[in-house]
């Protein structure tokens, strides 16, 4: 992912993927079984891995002349391991986060692309059910509307983070993915640039997602997703459908809530009718609720003084694109922004924490035996649900959002 102004983030180096295109790497699963070789292993000497990689694309089946070809040059990118050990990004808070995030003047052009590009717009909602307001802050928050798609090569850029230990499962896929749009005439091993975790494009898809959803939607007869909008933006509606998208459903909407909610009951591990919703007293803060037949979740990004959202079923397929709950609920408030939705209420919530201070919090949970995953300062899913249960416990408003009175108390 590309965040202008913020380096150094990364869209799908999350993504929920045990194999990242299942059609693509099905085929690869299948080959690799039949003949037996052994992955190439993460770590030790970058040229040896390379030449492994190598070995196992030929014994898989492609041509040796290819497999030259694609890895000649492979080069290892210390930028791209830099880049994916600095994402402190992700621990500001929703309300700072979005305020960097959306701005007038990115509201204003992604009205004017929705005009420019209206009949493609029309023609992502008939055929795969996808706003236009979700696609345009998607497009918008990963390339600054293809303004700026990163300029690291794609192959090495996988190899690198492949070659590392940190996700190999994750990135090695994407190697053979791009070997195979190679073998296509669809990618340039030596000039196929992007972001620094291998995404490609104005809506930045690895490639094995443009493999299993690239749509050429301008006929040109290639899938350009750097420079052609139509490609673009049919391939990343396509994606969202295959993640589970129901055309015609809601997002997220602003609410206000009762003073005497059951705090422990939001969050989005429960939902409820939206019916009883409001029979507790939760009510849209401006016009009617607009999935009243759907069950759905009551979000606090920052406790109960601050914004308050009602996360609808298609909320969930945010979390198949990227797993930062505080990018996912910008992402989807933006695309509700461009769809017309009032600005939010931020409220008064009360202080959060700064990075060593979330870092404190989280050893003292893991230390009390909650699973809070890795000590990093982020307020991540984990540590949402570990924190509303250590204010159960210590009978503080059960809200999730970490406080200094939490950590003191702690």
């Amino acid at each position: 992912m590309m965040f202008h102004s913020f380096p150094s983030v990364s869209l799908r180096t999350a993504r929920r993927f045990p194999c990242l295109t299942h059609l693509f790497c099905g085929i690869l699963a299948t080959l690799l079984a039949t003949t037996g070789t052994a992955s190439a292993q993460c770590g030790g000497n970058f040229n040896r891995f390379v030449t492994q990689l190598k070995d196992e694309a030929v014994s898989t089946g492609y041509d040796i002349n290819t497999v030259n070809a694609f890895f000649s040059g492979t080069a290892k990118d210390p930028k791209v391991l830099n880049a994916d050990r600095a994402q402190g990004v992700f621990q500001k808070p929703f309300i700072d986060f979005s305020r960097r995030l959306i701005s007038q003047d990115r509201l204003q052009r992604g009205h004017q692309k929705a005009a420019q590009y209206s009949t493609v717009f029309e023609r992502v909602q008939n055929t795969y059910g996808i706003d236009q307001g979700v696609l345009l802050a998607f497009w918008a928050f990963e390339t600054d509307y293809g303004a700026f798609q990163g300029n690291f090569n794609t192959r090495n850029a996988l190899v690198t983070l492949a070659h590392d230990c940190r996700r190999p499962d994750l990135f090695r896929p994407q190697i053979f993915a791009a070997l195979e749009l190679y073998s296509r005439g669809d990618f340039d091993p030596h000039n196929t640039t992007g972001a620094w975790a291998g995404e490609i494009g104005m809506v930045q898809m690895l490639p094995g997602d443009i493999l299993e959803n690239g749509v050429d939607a301008d006929g040109d007869g290639t899938v350009s997703l750097k420079t052609s909008p139509a490609d673009a933006l049919m391939s990343g509606a396509k994606m969202l459908s295959s993640m589970g998208w129901q055309a015609g459903q809601p997002w997220l909407q602003e609410i206000t809530i009762p003073t005497d909610l059951d705090l422990s009951k939001t969050g989005l591990l429960h939902k409820e009718s939206v019916a009883d919703w409001t029979a507790k007293g939760v009510r849209p803060k401006s016009g009617t609720f607009t999935g009243r037949d759907l069950n759905a979740s009551v979000i606090l990004p920052q406790g109960h003084k601050g914004p308050a959202f009602l996360a609808y079923p298609n909320f969930d397929v945010y979390f198949e694109w990227n797993q930062s709950f505080t990018y996912v609920l910008t992402a989807a408030y933006f695309a509700t922004r461009l769809e017309g939705a009032d600005v939010y209420t931020a409220g008064n919530p009360d202080p959060g924490l700064s990075g060593a201070q979330m870092e404190t919090l989280q050893s003292k949970l893991q230390a009390r035996g909650h699973n809070v995953g890795k000590i990093d300062g982020i307020l991540g899913a984990n540590t949402r649900l570990a924190v509303k249960k250590e204010q159960q416990r210590l009978g503080l408003p059960a809200d999730a959002w970490p406080t200094a009175t939490l950590l003191n108390q702690l």
